[in-house]
């Protein structure tokens, strides 16, 4: 069956495209699309609210940023390129620079997000991707627990700061990430690591089952290092609860997966004590993620019924490049070229990383 791509805005469908882009990736703060439309005359404007299903699945809720309109020989064209609704939290800048020290992640964010239409106020949830875990103790392992009624740390918000960076800044000092879901709702957690793939990728060298058309590896140790070091200044006090000034915590963490040479990295970090083995757990992460990379393309747009989802763990038999593990599906981009067809673009990294 073809793949079925429908843009719809305020109840109008539009599902004739010469070519387009649909990018979801976990490490990028908004998701976007490019769609050229096979009727010029439709009637799509900047800023429109609007949503995007493929397969009858809603996969982007989102604004309307951009609208060419272009001719030649060959007749008119009109191509419109939007982002879901993080898009609007990561364009828009902090109003009020006040103190914000000992704030809830649920009361920065009706504050924060007080004037910005469309996202949902009380849409902003943590343990979605990886479980609240009832009943057990918050450890580094366990960085949910107890996320939403933590008071934060970031002590005044500052002139030039977007909302997107405010939240992700708390979020990073857990050891968190923020993501935006289709709906447009946005939540807090950690990528899968563990569980049942929800799709196979397959390229035996006798061809026989295989359902990719093109791989590439990529593994670039040049922005990975052996240490990390976070040195942190906090504020110390006494047994009568008095301040003693500020005092230097320090973190080291190994990369146990990077066995090259020895190369360290320190870096300082101005927050409070819980951060600092957080901070240097998510710096490894963050450079894991970006030293290694698989990427695949597949035909169509779905898999056994399902479509092609970030944050999906993915088994990869691949004899070509000898690699048969499970991996991370944390970016695709659905396809539709007037040459190329219709393909799915699947970026994979090693699973349960943050890397903000």
């Amino acid at each position: 069956m073809s793949d079925s791509v429908v843009l719809q805005i305020a109840g109008r469908r539009i599902d004739n495209f010469l070519s387009y882009e649909i990018e979801a990736d976990l490490y990028q703060a908004a998701d976007k699309f490019s769609l050229e439309l096979a009727s010029p005359e439709s009637p799509v404007a900047a800023g429109d609210l609007c949503e995007l299903y493929v397969n009858g699945i809603l996969e982007l809720s989102g604004i309307i940023d951009v609208t060419r309109k272009a001719w030649s020989k060959g007749g008119q064209t009109l191509t419109v390129e939007g982002r879901d609704l993080m898009g609007l939290v990561v364009d828009s800048y902090a109003e009020q620079f006040v103190d914000v020290e000992n704030k809830t992640v649920k009361e920065l964010a009706q504050m924060l997000l007080a004037s910005i239409p469309y996202v949902n106020r009380k849409s902003i949830v943590g343990g979605e991707f990886i479980g609240k875990g009832k009943g057990k103790k918050k450890t580094v392992d366990n960085p949910l627990e107890g996320f939403i009624s933590m008071p934060q740390k970031i002590s005044h918000i500052e002139p030039g700061m977007t909302v997107f960076e405010i939240l992700a800044i708390y979020a990073s000092s857990r050891g968190l990430m923020p993501f935006s879901c289709p709906d447009g709702s946005i939540v807090f957690g950690r990528p899968k690591a563990k569980g049942e793939s929800s799709f196979t990728l397959t390229c035996n060298l006798s061809g026989k089952g295989n359902n990719v058309l093109s791989a590439e590896e990529v593994n670039d140790i040049s922005r990975r290092y052996s240490k990390v070091t976070v040195i942190s200044q906090v504020q110390g006090h006494d047994s009568d609860g008095e301040d003693t000034g500020k005092v230097n915590q320090k973190s080291v963490k190994l990369d146990p997966t990077f066995t090259y040479f020895y190369k360290p990295y320190v870096t300082k970090l101005n927050s409070d004590s819980q951060a600092p083995a957080l901070h240097a757990r998510m710096i490894i992460e963050r450079q894991r993620h970006e030293g290694y990379q698989l990427s695949y393309t597949a035909e169509g747009h779905s898999q056994n019924g399902r479509n092609f989802s970030i944050n999906e763990l993915v088994q990869v038999n691949d004899e070509r490049l000898a690699i048969k593990k499970q991996m991370l599906l944390f970016g695709r981009v659905f396809r539709r070229s007037r040459g190329g067809g219709t393909t799915t673009l699947l970026k994979l990294g090693p699973p349960g990383l943050v890397a903000v």
